[in-house]
């Protein structure tokens, strides 16, 4: 494993880490069994970062963790987020006894003492803007419930605006393939202002695993069908906000990528890994199995100068145009 750090931090974090969002739920038929083996996965192979949410199943994700990192949870740093247990438009869910609140639902969930990045959940850009959940985050930073906080955000404003609070010490953005626009203003922004990136939605929701054929149906609890065209949330977080179908196609496109590499998916891990302002890349998982198969985008080949410029071109030519919802 490699390890980078966040940016001006004193975490190291694995290059390729995990989300943990498929399996607290929204994701289709999940296992509790299968998700340990997977969490214990990944630490066997050296990852130390996972990112979740107290919304994840619940808090289940978090409860999950905890099981996983007892008895090493201090080699072992955790992301978690909050605010979206609440009403997100509501400022009095970002006062600070609603914020104390979260956190403490979530330090009992996993079991520990404090959380070594707490982030905003893609709060609306309103409550950016008025920035009194930064003043709630500093206190609780100094009160040793928090090391450091970031964002979750889900657009290049939103990024920059969060780039002007001097404490905010990571954002997590949508990143991929299909998603490229963080690389022109924002990461060389948080470059400077030594502000960490985690690279959420890595592969698409799993269209740049090329495994999909147009028409394909996801079980009602899941994301991928519910959300499809952004009914609950931010479509972005869904195929990065491309249609399905669309998306199927534009992957088929991308099946050069694999050339000489493993497979698809962790040539589209390893091309966001070339990006030096990423601290780590999230990928989801649900199974042992599909740990193993992402971390071997740690060792992939990497892209010559020639591949990285025809897929900033593929973006900008064939993708961009079809990205729905504001990022």
């Amino acid at each position: 494993m490699n390890y980078r750090r966040l940016g001006s931090t004193d975490l190291k974090l694995s290059e390729l880490s995990f989300g943990t969002w498929a399996i607290g739920g929204a994701w289709g038929k999940t296992s509790d069994r299968e998700a340990l083996e997977g969490l214990n996965k990944a630490i066997e192979h050296g990852v130390n970062f996972f990112d979740t949410a107290d919304v994840y199943g619940e808090g289940r994700s978090e409860k999950l963790l905890a099981k996983a990192t007892k008895g090493k949870k201090y080699d072992i740093y955790i992301a978690s987020k909050f605010c979206r247990s609440g009403d997100i438009h509501d400022p009095l869910t970002y006062s600070e006894p609603s914020v104390r609140k979260y956190l403490e639902n979530s330090l009992k969930r996993l079991n520990r003492e404090y959380i070594d990045l707490y982030q905003i959940h893609c709060p609306p850009i309103k409550i950016l803007q008025e920035g009194n959940v930064f003043d709630v985050l500093d206190k609780l930073q100094k009160e040793g419930k928090i090391r450091y906080y970031g964002v979750s955000v889900e657009t290049v404003e939103e990024g920059l605006l969060c780039l002007d609070q001097q404490n905010v010490r990571a954002l997590q953005v949508i990143f991929n393939i299909f998603r490229q626009k963080p690389v022109v203003n924002l990461f060389p922004k948080a470059i400077d202002k030594g502000v960490g990136i985690l690279a959420r939605v890595p592969l698409a929701s799993g269209l740049l695993t090329g495994k999909f054929s147009e028409g394909h149906q996801f079980s009602e609890d899941d994301h991928r069908h519910f959300n499809k065209d952004g009914d609950q949330f931010n479509v972005g977080e869904t195929f990065a906000g491309i249609p399905f179908d669309k998306g199927v196609k534009l992957s088929k496109e991308l099946a050069w990528i694999a050339h000489e590499r493993e497979s698809m998916a962790t040539a589209a891990l390893k091309w966001i890994l070339e990006h030096h302002a990423v601290s780590t890349v999230i990928p989801g998982f649900k199974t042992a199995d599909q740990v193993e198969r992402n971390l071997k985008a740690v060792h992939e080949k990497k892209f010559s100068q020639r591949e990285m410029t025809r897929l900033a071109e593929f973006y900008k030519h064939d993708v961009h145009d079809y990205i729905r919802g504001p990022y």
